[in-house]
């Protein structure tokens, strides 16, 4: 596996386009179109948010459908949630223009929003967005990122990566782009994400290889504790590669899911390095849990509690707090069992050892905490399962941008 240039046009037969429609936002790009030459099998993931914004439902129901899928329109700035049968409308009414301007079957047209919650989606301007994207639809790497920069809201960096791999010989190439910076903790898989490729899968095995990778990648990050309403992964599978298609878990299978978690795995830490107001990167790598599941909750605690991320913002080796966030996860553990590091390219340094504190020093512990990336390392000597999660730290900015957010 090799990462390239690229993102949604990397792999064969894929265009994208982008246009500034202002829905909200003035002076900048605010939709983003994704389109494939040929109808593509899909697999998605989706917020389990009990409130799910209506295009979550669109897209919930093309996905699930069995029609292929081929294109999806992306806007920024109204989330299209809270919105009732006029949000619902409005997604008809933006895959119908995508119908009427490139003449695919508007139930093979996905839609996503991403924005404020509770407002109203302006369709005209929705409808002429489609229709000037429609002619300036382009395969060059330079659309797809053009397409990334389109679809972010607070988010400070377009977040887009692509790679390639061989499939029985035959080239194959995966790319994507995603968008998130704040309202994240997922329970499904992130804000808004889209991947195509080329390869030529089933699409069961397609839906099952997604919603595992979903589980150890987007579903590992936390940047507030909010889970969206328009959470939507979207995977686009073309075929263009011509490769034997997968139809079982095979070799060929593994490496497509290897590569998947790769694409998907960056791409969410990507997404939690540009939590809002963030610093840092912060990360929980526990080991030797008794169980998957164990690994997975206690990760994400830590990197979810306010307290530990103020730590880190702070770079204050307060090791008390990421136990104490282990210890109110759900995970049952013994602390007399439980060896903490802080880690980071400046070195690694252990402060807490089988239930017992250790002296350390200070001005190193400082110099591993003021690092771009801090992982806090736990080892549980109960098992030998682990687990990895990502979150950032928690800082002023946050409050200032969420403070007036719709406003």
């Amino acid at each position: 596996m090799e990462e390239i240039k690229g993102g949604v046009t990397a792999a064969k037969g894929f265009f994208a386009s982008s246009c500034e429609a202002n829905i909200k936002y003035k002076d900048r790009t605010d939709m983003a179109m994704v389109y494939s030459k040929v109808p593509c099998v899909s697999a998605g993931t989706f917020t389990t948010n009990v409130v799910k914004a209506a295009c979550v439902k669109w897209d919930q129901k093309v996905v699930s459908s069995g029609e292929a899928l081929q294109a999806v329109v992306v806007n920024s700035g109204i989330a299209n949630a809270a919105t009732g049968q006029q949000g619902w409308d409005a997604c008809e009414k933006t895959a119908k223009a995508v119908e009427k301007a490139l003449g695919v079957p508007y139930t093979s047209v996905a839609v996503a929003s991403t924005g404020v919650i509770g407002a109203q989606l302006p369709v005209e301007k929705l409808e002429k967005g489609v229709e000037t994207m429609a002619k300036t639809l382009d395969e060059s790497l330079e659309a797809g990122t053009a397409a990334s920069k389109a679809i972010m809201t607070t988010d400070t960096v377009n977040k887009e990566i692509a790679v390639c791999f061989e499939i029985s010989g035959v080239k194959v190439t995966l790319g994507g782009m995603s968008k998130g910076s704040g309202m994240i903790h997922p329970n499904m898989c992130t804000m808004l994400a889209f991947l195509t490729t080329d390869l030529s899968i089933e699409k069961t095995l397609l839906q099952e290889a997604v919603s595992e990778v979903v589980s150890d990648t987007f579903n590992m990050i936390t940047v507030d504790g909010d889970t969206s309403t328009n959470d939507t992964l979207l995977v686009m599978a073309s075929g263009e590669a011509k490769n034997k298609m997968i139809t079982e878990k095979n070799k060929d299978y593994d490496t497509f899911k290897e590569a998947l978690l790769f694409v998907c795995e960056s791409l969410a830490k990507r997404m939690a390095a540009d939590g809002e107001g963030a610093s840092k990167l912060f990360e929980a790598k526990v080991v030797n849990a008794k169980t998957k599941e164990d690994a997975k909750i206690l990760s994400r605690a830590i990197v979810g509690s306010n307290l530990s991320k103020a730590a880190i913002f702070g770079c204050d080796a307060n090791f008390g707090r990421f136990l104490c966030a282990m210890g109110y996860s759900g995970s049952i553990f013994d602390e007399n069992d439980v060896e903490l590091y802080f880690q980071s390219v400046n070195g690694t340094l252990q402060v807490f050892d089988k239930g017992t504190p250790i002296e350390f020093d200070e001005e190193k512990a400082l110099s591993i905490m003021k690092a771009d990336t801090v992982t806090v390392f736990v080892d549980m000597h109960e098992g030998d399962a682990s687990a990895t999660a990502w979150g950032c730290d928690l800082t002023h900015e946050y409050v200032t941008i969420n403070a007036d957010y719709r406003s």
